[in-house]
């Protein structure tokens, strides 16, 4: 089978429509993922399990009609259920996992065509802005290998950066796609609460805090994506403003002149890395060069109050996993079987009564009416996306056994992030800068429902200043 040499060169809406055209076959183009897999993994560890053969059979076998079809991808090792595969979820705790269904979105990447190739790296149980699980080891930044890809998505990031694939499942809880898409140099949205389902067996993550969607190389296919899987399903506690268009168009064109806010310090006032501030108002520059009415504002968001409420709400909901999973296999949950910062931070809910996790949803919830009067006044929000540009490879350590310590780190750099987890609104990284320690992304916030607003300035600011001719050198 001849090499299609141009692979990396293609987005996945780009790859479809060649497949598509018939201009190169669904086989070439996975045996031109799966080559690029084998050369590159092995020095960044994105991909921790891989289906080879099945991807080679669904690609040489009869091709849905789906937007993507034969176009290669990956998925998240967390919270996502391919049946018949192994979902780890980034622990040892669940190493003989296999799922017996698919997750809700899983069937909807299976109705668009997209042909998986294999799980990636996530840190254990999504708790860590890196990715360094002791049951698959770190996954390095592409940029530079002694420095974090971000997390807890990283595995995800670090191989659409790497050019494994164009497009890689995501989940973000508190900035588990848009921290790796900032350290990657690549494009991650947080699509808008309720917008992707979470079913079907569960009605959210971490009480809402927790969305599905994906780490692009492109604008487009993040809109082409969401195409594919938004829209509820029987059962879901929550609902998005419905969208009646497509994502995809509304990224072909230019937005209207919009209101937009920027900020510079977090959300408690303090300075980050002046690389990282740098990057917010150049992009807030640029804005203004576009047309759009820019000036610095940031919203009353209480960011003590917000660090102690998702620390509850993350401590419950670990806690229960891990009960759920012992029960399931026969057994009482041993500190060896999790990582220090999982055994710290579960048994920590211990310390919270069923009326403290009742007072921190509140709190989120107040966290949400206060940004909803912000968007009032204005149409979107820009910050950086992390507090610093990609940190060596155990800044942020779940071998730590000081949880006090560990949670202040991981909430100091990922500041901007955690918000419109509470919140439940959209927001996006966008690759902007780039200097030695690698890539740094600002981030664009909307109002809740406002993902198509999102997408299309972001996409904006892709044409203003497009991002995918810089590729890391390939460290194979």
């Amino acid at each position: 089978m001849p090499a299609f040499a141009e692979y990396a060169d293609h987005d996945a809406v780009g790859l479809a429509e060649r497949i598509r055209r018939r201009a190169v076959s669904a086989a070439e183009v996975v045996e031109a993922a799966l080559a690029r897999i084998a050369a590159v993994n092995p020095a960044i560890n994105a991909v921790v399990d891989l289906f080879a053969d099945e991807a080679r059979a669904a690609a040489d076998g009869p091709l849905s009609d789906g937007p993507l079809a034969g176009v290669p991808f990956l998925l998240k090792d967390l919270n996502i259920q391919y049946a018949g595969h192994r979902t780890t979820n980034g622990s040892r705790f669940w190493s003989e996992h296999r799922a017996v269904k698919d997750s809700t979105v899983m069937e909807r990447y299976r109705r668009a065509g997209l042909v998986t190739l294999g799980f990636t790296n996530t840190a254990e149980l999504g708790l860590a802005c890196e990715t360094a699980p002791a049951a698959h080891g770190p996954t390095r930044n592409p940029w530079a290998l002694a420095r974090s890809a971000g997390g807890s998505s990283g595995g995800a990031a670090a191989a659409v950066a790497a050019g494994l694939v164009p497009a890689a499942h995501a989940t973000d809880g508190g900035g588990s796609i848009r921290i790796p898409a900032s350290n990657c140099g690549v494009f991650g949205l947080k699509p808008t609460r309720g917008r992707n389902p979470y079913g079907p067996d569960l009605g959210e993550g971490w009480n809402g805090l927790s969305v599905h969607h994906a780490i692009t190389r492109s604008v487009r296919d993040s809109a082409a994506l969401l195409d594919i899987t938004h829209g509820p399903a029987p059962g879901d506690p929550y609902a998005a403003p419905p969208f009646e268009g497509r994502f995809i168009d509304a990224v072909r064109v230019d937005p209207q002149p919009l209101r937009v806010a920027f900020q510079t310090v977090d959300h408690e006032g303090r300075a980050i890395d002046p690389a990282c501030a740098e990057a917010v108002r150049s992009a807030a520059a640029l804005l203004s060069e576009l047309g759009h009415r820019v000036e610095e504002a940031r919203p009353r968001a209480d960011g003590g109050a917000m660090k102690w409420a998702t620390r509850i709400i993350v401590a419950a909901n670990v806690a229960n996993v891990l009960r759920l999973r012992a029960e399931a296999l026969g057994r009482s949950l041993r500190e060896d079987d999790v990582e220090p910062i999982t055994w710290l931070w579960a048994g920590e809910s211990r310390r919270w009564s069923s009326d403290d996790l009742a007072r921190a949803i509140w709190t989120i919830h107040g966290l949400a009416r206060e940004l909803g009067r912000f968007f009032e006044r204005y149409d979107v929000l820009l910050t950086s996306t992390f507090a610093a540009p990609p940190l060596l490879l155990g800044t942020v350590d779940m071998q730590s056994r000081d949880l006090d310590a560990f949670y202040e780190d991981l909430r100091r750099y990922s500041a901007f992030t955690s918000l419109y987890n509470c919140t439940g609104v959209p927001a996006a990284s966008v690759p902007f800068a780039w200097e030695a320690r690698g890539p740094i992304g600002v981030q664009i916030a909307g109002r809740f429902g406002a993902d198509a607003t999102v997408l299309a300035l972001s996409a904006q600011i892709e044409r203003a200043r497009p991002w995918q001719h810089r590729r890391p050198t390939p460290p194979a």
